[in-house]
């Protein structure tokens, strides 16, 4: 056989011939989810009484939450903006702290030095 192909009359990817072979698929229920900007869209769950249905699907059209109530979509989640880490440190002092400890620091550096 030389020069010919092993895998002849085969397309790439071709799985078992069927559903005989693999069995039948786990029955599925389809669960709509609206986001705010109104984007529809239905993921498929199993259908089985153990299984939960989340109460929120991220849209995979504009990324915000979707929820299963139409009217009432989930709003999107408020987001700060980056902070430095100055800002937390302003955050948890007040200027009167930062001033003692800044003369305390100077003060242990002038004893090292002597001056």
């Amino acid at each position: 056989m030389a020069g010919g192909n092993a895998i002849r009359g085969s397309r790439v990817g071709a799985g078992p011939m069927g559903e005989a072979e693999r069995g039948d698929t786990a029955p599925r229920r389809r669960v709509s989810y609206w986001c705010a900007n109104k984007h529809e869209t239905q993921p498929s769950f199993a259908f089985d009484p153990a299984s939960e249905v989340p109460e929120t699907w991220d849209c995979p059209r504009c990324g915000l939450p979707a929820g299963q109530d139409q009217a009432n979509p989930p709003q999107a989640p408020k987001t700060e903006p980056y902070k430095t880490h100055l800002a937390y440190v302003k955050e948890r002092r007040s200027p009167s702290d930062g001033e003692a400890i800044l003369e305390a620091a100077l003060a242990k550096h002038r004893a090292k030095r002597g001056v």
